[in-house]
């Protein structure tokens, strides 16, 4: 074969492929462009940063076609309105948690946290291999929304307190600014539940308007500086013991993505997922010993008030399963694998990380 006559067809042939290749690729990675709001200001760079982490993954991955650009709470709307205007297609995308929406119906709760519910590994490996994604989306579709998750702060701290809660008498006449409705349990308590956004806790704190807030855990609560005003931190959490943070997409919006952004969208969601849960574990250790150096007086919520608000919390999904079919559906689904997963969880975590803990306080490690 004469080898001059072989390159010079091999490379008409090389650019005749190129050429209509060109056209396909255009075909099946169209310019698309999204606005997402989040529930949370951008001083708080673990929760807010998920969806920054989400828009890069998204932009570098189809080389620029398919940008999310991200807007803070305020922004564009209140933090606390954000699924609301995704629901109204307002927007195409939010950044927030299921329960700041309860109040229009329980089960948008369920998929984030509720009380007593599971830890952060526990609602991951139920949404991810026991159903919840489908289960939650099932529930959002009537919202006009499709859900993925997109975070999780691990088990919460209980909050700051200005006076001290050693019995459940204390919790009379508490002021608490408290998300979802683990409110709607501290009220059989008779504590007065307050919902406000992130960014206002502060001055209503400073103020006076209540009398204790939760937020996060060490990390983002020094950021904001509710030390400064509340002397008490309390653990745990018992209304977040691994509070998912959902990415939510229009629905119609969604479904009109071509698969491979529907694909891409998904393996980001899980990326920031797992890395705002990892952000967490790794700075909370330090902003602990911080904030404890700074002053912050470390209780734990006494057995006493524990077991009351586990009974309480039961009182409250007995009156909701009763009532809302969606909610006992998803709630149904929850508690069935929390009884397994709680029977895993004693046997080798529990007392690998006991042991160890031991160690830790002998000054062996």
């Amino acid at each position: 074969m004469d080898r001059r006559s072989f390159l010079t067809k091999a490379t008409v042939g090389g650019v005749g492929a190129a050429a209509l290749a060109a056209p396909a690729i255009a075909q099946t990675a169209p310019k698309v462009t999204w606005r997402l709001t989040s529930s949370f200001p951008k001083s708080l760079d673990t929760i807010y940063g998920a969806a920054e982490v989400l828009s890069r993954m998204v932009s570098d991955a189809s080389e620029g076609n398919f940008t999310i650009q991200v807007f803070a709470a305020g922004e564009l709307v209140p933090g606390l309105q954000a699924a609301d205007e995704v629901t109204a297609g307002n927007i195409e995308a939010c950044h927030t948690v299921g329960y700041y929406y309860w109040g229009k119906d329980p089960s948008w709760a369920v998929g984030a946290a509720v009380p007593f519910s599971l830890s952060a590994r526990g609602i991951n490996a139920w949404h991810y291999h026991g159903g919840g994604i489908d289960l939650y989306n099932e529930f959002l579709a009537t919202q006009n929304i499709f859900a993925l998750p997109g975070g999780n702060t691990g088990v919460q701290m209980g909050g700051w307190f200005r006076k001290e809660i050693n019995t459940v008498a204390d919790l009379q006449g508490l002021k608490m600014r408290v998300g979802g409705f683990a409110g709607k349990v501290l009220e059989k308590l008779g504590v007065v539940p307050q919902q406000i956004a992130g960014g206002d806790i502060y001055p209503a704190l400073e103020k006076g308007t209540i009398d204790a807030a939760e937020w996060v855990g060490p990390y983002d609560d020094e950021k904001l500086g509710f030390q400064k005003v509340a002397p008490y931190y309390y653990y745990p959490g018992w209304w977040e013991g691994g509070p998912t943070v959902h990415f939510m997409f229009n629905k119609a919006q969604y479904d009109g993505l071509p698969p491979q952004y529907q694909s891409l969208l998904r393996t980001a969601c899980q990326a920031a997922d797992a890395n705002m849960l990892q952000m967490y574990d790794y700075k909370n250790p330090t902003a602990i010993k911080s904030l404890v150096a700074g002053g912050a007086q470390l209780r734990p919520f006494s057995p006493e008030v524990l077991e009351a608000c586990f009974n309480a919390a039961n009182e409250v999904y007995a009156e909701m399963e009763a009532t809302n079919p969606a909610f006992a559906k998803l709630w149904g689904s929850v508690k069935a694998f929390r009884k397994e997963n709680y029977t895993w969880a004693q046997v080798a975590e529990y007392n690998y990380d006991t042991f160890m803990m031991l160690q830790q306080n002998a000054g062996k490690l």
